[in-house]
């Protein structure tokens, strides 16, 4: 497994304060979400719900709580090594907005592919992953640090996230029918979905904001 530990920075340009904001505030609320089951039964989005018409503000909740404390720290790690670029070229409010409304349609994406589903969905990763297909656009050639079979190397990013994307699309077709969280209680249809906004307003972005150098 590509192990990613780190990425070029880009020069100035924002403090990427909600990048790692969400990061301390999806840590504490894990913490407050391990005390009582009832975070998840009220905070996670449950398709079934969305589709019966209530439950709209899950899609915004669910982004911040997880299923354990691997589901939290690979999220994490994701988000500190992709989004403070991202905040740093588009801004503190702008970077805000992509990242929820990334959220949102990576569990409408989700959501399509699972309509009778009754499993509560949790995580950062859809949001994530709009960083990720953000990235991909704005970045492409930025090394991502990478722990590979028992050595560190460098790999350009359009080859690191163009992996990643083809393995959630994999999984995400063989898990179509299926009417859950996916294989391994993974949503890679929120994955997919969250990807596809990053990548699609990423060119948007990369067009408004200025490229931002990398060292």
């Amino acid at each position: 497994m590509f192990f990613p530990i780190g990425d070029d920075q880009v020069k100035g340009g924002s403090y990427p304060l909600f990048s790692y904001g969400f990061i301390a505030l999806n840590v504490v609320i894990f913490l407050m979400q391990i005390t009582s089951d009832t975070y998840l039964m009220e905070y996670a989005a449950v398709p079934t719900e969305i589709m019966s018409g209530y439950g709209f503000y899950t899609l915004i909740t669910s982004m911040f709580l997880h299923g354990g404390w691997m589901h939290l720290l690979w999220n994490m790690l994701f988000l500190w090594i992709f989004a403070d670029n991202i905040e740093a070229t588009i801004g503190n409010f702008n970077f805000l907005l992509f990242y929820l409304f990334g959220g949102v349609a990576a569990s409408l994406a989700h959501i399509f592919f699972n309509t009778q589903s009754y499993i509560p969905t949790v995580g950062a990763s859809g949001a994530i992953s709009a960083v990720l297909g953000a990235y991909l656009v704005m970045f492409p050639r930025s090394q991502i640090k990478t722990f590979f079979l028992f050595m560190f190397i460098n790999i350009p990013a359009f080859i690191f996230l163009g992996i990643w994307i083809i393995q959630q699309t994999i999984n995400g077709i063989s898990s179509v029918g299926e009417q859950n969280v996916g294989g391994g209680g993974v949503a890679w249809w929120a994955h997919i979905g969250g990807f596809v906004f990053g990548f699609v307003v990423g060119y948007y972005l990369k067009n408004v904001f200025p490229t931002r150098s990398l060292y």
